[in-house]
């Protein structure tokens, strides 16, 4: 039989023109309902700080992409943002594409519709190259003319990866007009490159970083079902630490919240959560790719390499954790890790609770792939998983000191529990490395117990060893002058290990620091810097620098403290094939630290999040800073109730460490009297301050808390002027606590010369407070330290208004008039214009009185009578509108005229 020839007869052409004109009017009506504008739902959660971001990058002739796996509400972002657009574009067309539009012509057809609201007749519905239509949109943006700005928005661009559209797409974006704006929404990276338009500063990328909830805007999402006692501050903050901020899961479960009240279940178990994971994994994986994944959740860090180790063959071993990531599922690339990934905290412990066969098996391979490579922590984190105490103690034993110098307390404390009791009782080194581990973890009493019953007969051939511990122990404890002593003995014993010798180094720096004597604390920390870099473990180098940088902050250096921990967390990039140490962690903590004595606390905020998740699960006793800290922020900004709860979880958790009382219950009462003298509750401060007296009374200077004897001093101060008793406050500012030595800290030296200047300001001396405070802003105006300032702002506010009101301008001083609410004074040198100028005898005399001289000194300065000096004073009392000393001195800064 001949075949059916498709050919058309040589009459045909009427008929396929008539056709192929009537499909086309067909496929252009289709196209047109393809493109939808840009509505706001009605129930969008508001959040103004990034709104005004995304507004920011939605320039006329610029590219925005928007690349966030599903869930991080990228479409209802963009579409609050385009509403506040100010002026409003005069179009916005919204494409949603699918796998569909690789097709050229669909996607040519789209663009063309979208941008002229017309179909292209000219083009051939037989025609497929991309080259082809890349030409027509190329001589179609040429000719169009967008006299006002239009908004082009391409929903799923990822979608689109075919090499003919990708060339009409490429096109688009180098011929964009310049009236136009291109926002690109993906859930995976481009498929072509953009550096060129990034280089051009026409493009602007935001990812799940920029769109996730941050912890505050997490409290006040939920602040409602908080309102309804629905949830608490401690469960907001598990849903955040689970999320992350990834909105969609929070939002489908506050719904389930509001429909169940108080019968709520766990997230990860909530039914819509489920449902939405569900569609998220399982629905665009194979039954390979999903098991692959539930393997990578059980490491809680993990390299392509790492995962091919203990894949099995049910797994899809070409899906790896860098093609999750781009694939657009919630996994994530370490902060300067570029090699190593981890799994979104909530999806982790859901596939988790489904764990496929075999985890016990794969921890051992995890184990020793670590050990081979000399990762003795993370080694014995999976060797304990996979319950394995051979291979547990094998890796103890060989990596003890470099366990101890990682700081791992966690799976050490775990190993401890799987190993019996006789061995450790019966083994004098065992008995150390575990006084070590315990000494890290804050339990001291349990530490001592381990060293007391080391027989005699072995206490000579681990001399050295116990020499550091002991040193380890006291500076612990808070006895600096002790551990200072027993680290000179311990440094001259022939047989201290390495890591031994750096530990007792770093001890010694961290009490000379403690004690004022910084010159001395650099000088040990050179030789203890010198002996980590010899030593080639980058977390003993890490350690090292961590130890500057608090000799740095004890300066009042925060810049250069800020530097020395950039350049720290920046060097340990250059081993991107480790997973992250303590130390690293630690670096994060300090430059919190500093960031927030420079009051950059959504910066500080950022870097607690990433230091929390990775403290908690390492057991870091360094966590209690953090927790403060977050304390802190939270009172500043007058969120009590979730300062308190911070207290709370602070308290919790060190419990649940089985750390010693002595160690976190000072700095817990400190922080609840720093609250409650906010809220204005003297008496439970009053009683707070009284549970202090037996730990002040033992000089201690705790190791994580340095500061803690000159925060317990202000807080004394503090409290004595809340009750009015100023002369009290006077007599313990005029005490040793308070010098002018600079031996103490600077920020307490801060702190003292504000509380001195508080005194002098309620006792009438307001020209020698004024002093007091200049001289304050002054020495800290060349660090920007401004958390003093933040402490006390209920305290000093009604001074530092006075101040301010007349102080020069300054980066520092107008932060400080933001904090106190105060104008800046529109003066010049001489001020403003006054009915009866003041002449410039008597501009001499009130220069002198805001220095605080009597009449008497006045007129012996200026070498005038008393008499005169009286005279000149009440002139400028009426020159100035005012009737005291006192009220001259602040109208004259007002003026501008001092």
């Amino acid at each position: 039989m001949k075949a059916f020839d498709n050919n058309a007869a040589a009459n045909d052409d009427d008929l396929v023109a008539r056709e192929e004109r009537g499909s086309s009017e067909l496929i252009w009506d289709l196209v047109r309902h393809r493109i939808q504008p840009a509505q706001l739902p009605a129930n969008h959660y508001r959040r103004p700080g990034l709104t005004q971001k995304l507004v920011g990058a939605l320039r006329p002739g610029a590219i925005l992409h928007l690349e966030a796996p599903s869930g991080y509400g990228k479409s209802g972002e963009l579409r609050a943002a385009l509403s506040a657009l100010e002026p409003a574009p005069a179009g916005v067309s919204w494409i949603s594409l699918g796998e569909q539009d690789n097709d050229p012509l669909r996607l040519y057809a789209l663009l063309t519709v979208a941008l002229t609201d017309e179909g292209d007749s000219r083009v051939s519905l037989q025609e497929r190259r991309g080259e082809v239509f890349a030409d027509a949109l190329e001589l179609l943006l040429t000719t169009i003319s967008l006299e006002e700005t239009t908004v082009l928005v391409l929903d799923g661009v990822d979608l689109v990866c075919s090499q003919p559209a990708q060339i009409v797409m490429k096109r688009l974006l180098r011929n964009q007009p310049d009236n136009l704006t291109l926002v690109l929404i993906s859930q995976r990276s481009l498929p072509f490159e953009t550096h060129s338009f990034e280089l051009e500063g026409r493009f602007t990328r935001m990812t799940a970083e920029t769109l996730e909830l941050s912890r505050e805007e997490t409290t006040e999402f939920f602040r409602p079902a908080l309102q309804k006692n629905l949830l608490t501050q401690v469960a907001v903050e598990h849903l955040y630490s689970l999320t992350e901020g990834w909105i969609t899961p929070l939002a489908l479960y506050q719904l389930e919240l509001e429909e169940q009240g108080a019968g709520r279940v766990p997230l990860p178990e909530a039914r819509s959560v489920v449902s939405f994971l569900r569609g998220l994994v399982q629905e665009r994986l194979t039954p390979a790719q999903v098991r692959s994944l539930a393997i990578m959740a059980e490491l809680e860090v993990m390299t392509d390499e790492l995962f091919m180790a203990i894949a099995d063959h049910q797994c899809d071993r070409n899906f790896l954790p860098s093609v999750a990531v781009a694939q657009g599922l919630p996994v994530r690339c370490i902060p300067n890790r570029g090699r190593w990934y981890r799994m979104v905290s909530l999806v982790r412990e859901w596939l988790l609770m489904s764990a496929p066969p075999g985890r016990e098996a794969r921890a051992t391979l995890a184990s020793e792939w670590f050990y081979q490579r000399g990762q003795y922590g993370e080694a014995l984190r999976y060797a304990l998983i996979c319950h394995d105490p051979e291979r547990s103690t094998r890796i103890a034993a060989v990596g003890s000191e470099a366990l101890l110098v990682g700081q791992d307390t966690a799976s050490l404390l775990s190993l401890r529990q799987t190993l019996p009791i006789e061995l450790i009782h019966n083994s004098p080194r065992l008995r150390v490395v575990f006084s070590w581990v315990h000494a890290f973890g804050g339990q001291f009493a349990e530490a001592r117990t381990l060293l007391e019953g080391i027989p005699d007969a072995s206490r000579q051939t681990l001399k050295g060893r116990l020499a550091a511990s002991e040193v380890f122990l006291l500076s612990g404890e808070g006895y600096v002058e002790r551990a200072l002593a027993e680290a000179e003995a311990a440094l001259g014993e022939p047989d201290l290990t390495p890591h031994g010798r750096l530990i007792t180094l770093l001890v010694k720096s961290d009490a000379l620091c403690a004690l004022g004597r910084s010159a001395e604390a650099r000088e040990v920390h050179r030789e203890a810097a010198k002996l980590a870099r010899q030593s080639g473990d980058a977390g003993a180098e890490l350690l090292a620098v961590y130890t500057h940088s608090k000799i740095e902050l004890s300066k009042g250096a925060l810049k250069h403290a800020e530097h020395l921990l950039r350049t720290g967390l920046d060097a340990a990039t250059s081993e991107p094939v480790r997973p992250p140490r303590v130390g690293e962690s630690r670096l994060m903590l300090n430059l919190a630290l500093v960031l927030w004595h420079q009051g950059r606390l959504a910066e500080a905020n950022h870097l607690l999040v990433r230091f929390v998740r990775q403290a908690e699960k390492g057991r870091d006793l360094v966590l209690l800073v953090a927790l403060a800290l977050r304390t802190l922020s939270a009172k500043v900004k007058g969120r009590m109730e979730e300062a308190f709860s911070w207290i709370g979880q602070a308290e919790r958790v060190m419990q649940a460490w089985h750390v010693d009382e002595v160690v976190y219950e000072p700095v817990l009462e400190a922080l609840k009297i720093s609250c409650w003298l906010a809220q204005g509750q003297i008496e439970s401060a009053t009683q707070a301050m009284a549970r202090l007296k037996p730990y002040r009374k033992q000089n201690r200077v705790l190791e994580l808390f340095p500061m803690m004897p000159g925060l317990l001093d202000t807080l004394e101060v503090r409290l004595a002027l809340a009750n009015g008793r100023i002369e009290e406050a006077r007599t313990l500012l005029d005490g040793k606590a308070f010098s002018d030595s600079q031996d103490l800290p600077f920020g307490h030296r801060l702190h003292s010369g504000l509380l001195k200047a508080l005194v002098q300001f309620d006792q009438g001396g307001g020209s020698k407070a004024f002093e007091l405070v200049a001289s304050v802003i002054e020495q800290a105006a060349s660090e920007d330290y401004i958390s003093p300032f933040l402490e006390l702002k209920g305290e000093i506010k009604d001074m530092m208004v006075q101040v301010l009101a007349g102080m020069p301008a300054s980066s520092f001083t107008d932060s400080l008039r933001q904090l106190y609410g105060v104008e800046a004074s529109a003066g010049g040198a001489r001020g403003a214009e006054l009915p009866e100028p003041i002449s410039d005898r008597e501009f001499g005399v009130l220069e002198l009185i805001a220095m605080g001289l009597s009449n008497q000194g006045i007129a012996d300065k200026l070498h005038i009578s008393l008499h005169t000096v009286k005279t000149h004073a009440r002139r400028i009392n009426a020159k100035l509108g005012v009737k005291s000393r006192t009220q001259a001195i602040v109208r004259a800064r007002e003026l501008g005229l001092l």
